[in-house]
Order: C-alpha cells, then structure tokens, then sequence
C-alpha cells in the first residue's frame, strides 16, 4: 500500500542495504519510489515490496 507520508524531500534508509546511506526522496509514482541514496545513487523502489525506513521522527506517529 502507497504510503502518504513518503513525498519528496523525505529522508529514508533502504531496510536491507544499509551500505546505500541516507536516501531523500526524488519523487513519488504510485508504489514507485526514486530515492537518491548517498553511495547508491537514483534507486526506484517499488514500496508494496520494500518498506522504507524514514529516518528522524515517523511521521506516521
């Protein structure tokens, strides 16, 4: 399910691939999510099978 509170600017971690750094989102396209990682670059992710993790405060409370 598309999550309202991932939107560009957001800053997140991928899960599973800590090595990519801090990710900030680029945009947002349904479930297709293209985060700009600090050691991966432009990544798409497809959020209904990956859960980003927002890093900071969730603002999902």
């Amino acid at each position: 399910m598309w999550d309202p509170f991932l939107e560009p600017g957001v800053l997140v971690r991928h899960p599973t691939a800590a090595e990519w750094g801090l990710g900030q989102v680029q945009s947002v396209a349904g479930r297709k999510v293209t985060v700009n990682f600090e050691s991966a670059g432009k990544q798409t992710i497809d959020v209904s099978v990956v859960s980003l993790v927002f890093v900071g405060d969730d603002p999902r409370g």
